[in-house]
């Protein structure tokens, strides 16, 4: 079973756009609201997938009750944490080429008895579970090193811990040794302070996330693809995406496939990269179950292999911040 917590999950509304002009009255082609957050998501594209899988939810206000309401709907297994705060709403607006505007809201702080309850509710049902994924942005005034405080726990317990988030909790989680990391393009060169340009510079990137802590690093590429590098070998994979829709939610899907495949090795990453190749074909935020996902290796839906160190990107990354050693 895999556990997820997402400290900071949200109601996703997408609007389909013909066109994004700024100041003028734009009418939506299509909307739709779907429960949202990265372990949310995870978790959601597991169940569509029929693996076993379980949500820890913090949720608050009327936006709160209505992202339950959703994932009950959807037949979710997960452990509710009723807080203060209001859940948070985000707005995706969707072109027909695939450009896709993002609005996000920060969320709401949670206090330090929250928190405490968050822990233990996440701790109770983790015993049952073979990897625990801690997700997404923290809310305002939470600790940057709560996800690494969380590994800590649970790797005593002999349980695997993939996180997934950026930025100074992604840099303390790594302290904590967690079993995976799944970095995206920006986040990778961000937490590296390394310009990504080529793939051999996304390898090196990983390669510096391990030697802080990390065992394993799944670095999403967006339309380049994936790359693996772990203590068994580094491969690279990429799937074909035949109508992108809309990729909110990807990277997540990505992240439950690999988990649902064995969570190590070419034959995980290929699983990954079908479920996120399949995420992108669907609207909004919605997850691919089994009749969406093309994994076919000879068919060239999807294609693992060592990794061309020269190989460009489509789209390089510089870091935000620049690190020094």
């Amino acid at each position: 079973m895999i556990l997820t917590l997402t400290l900071n999950p949200s109601l996703d509304r997408t609007i389909e756009v013909a066109s994004l002009d700024r100041g003028a009255v734009i009418r939506a082609a299509a909307a739709r609201l779907d429960p949202g957050g990265k372990g949310v998501n995870v978790s959601r594209a597991l169940l569509a997938n029929a693996v076993a899988s379980r949500a820890v939810v913090p949720f608050g206000g009327d936006e709160g009750r209505q992202l339950v309401r959703l994932l009950a709907a959807e037949g979710l297994d997960m452990v509710t944490v009723p807080v203060a705060g209001p859940t948070r709403s985000n707005v995706t607006l969707a072109e027909p080429d695939g450009t896709i505007t993002k609005i996000n809201e920060p969320g709401t702080a949670l206090s330090a008895g929250e928190l405490d309850t968050i822990a233990d509710a996440v701790l109770a049902a983790a015993h049952e579970a073979d990897w625990v994924v801690a997700s997404g942005s923290l809310p305002p005034e939470v600790p940057a090193d709560v996800y690494a405080t969380l590994c800590r726990r649970f790797a005593g317990a002999g349980i695997h811990v993939a996180v997934d988030t950026s930025g100074p909790a992604l840099s303390h989680a790594l302290g904590a040794a967690p079993a995976l990391v799944k970095p995206n393009l920006e986040e990778l060169s961000d937490a590296t302070g390394l310009p990504i340009r080529r793939l051999g510079d996304v390898v090196e990137a990983a390669g510096r996330l391990r030697a802080a802590g990390a065992r394993a690093v799944l670095a999403s590429l967006g339309a380049d693809g994936a790359v693996l590098v772990e203590e068994r070998g580094v491969w690279y994979g990429e799937a074909a995406v035949a109508v992108p829709r809309s990729p909110v939610g990807a990277g997540d899907a990505m992240l439950a496939g690999f988990l649902a495949g064995g969570g190590h090795g070419p034959a995980a990453l290929a699983q990954a990269l079908a479920w996120g190749a399949a995420a992108v074909g669907l609207p909004g935020s919605r997850m691919p179950g089994p009749a969406d996902i093309d994994q076919t290796i000879d068919g060239a839906a999807v294609s693992v292999g060592p990794p061309d160190p020269s190989r460009p990107l489509t789209s390089p990354s510089l870091p935000l911040v620049q690190h020094s050693g």
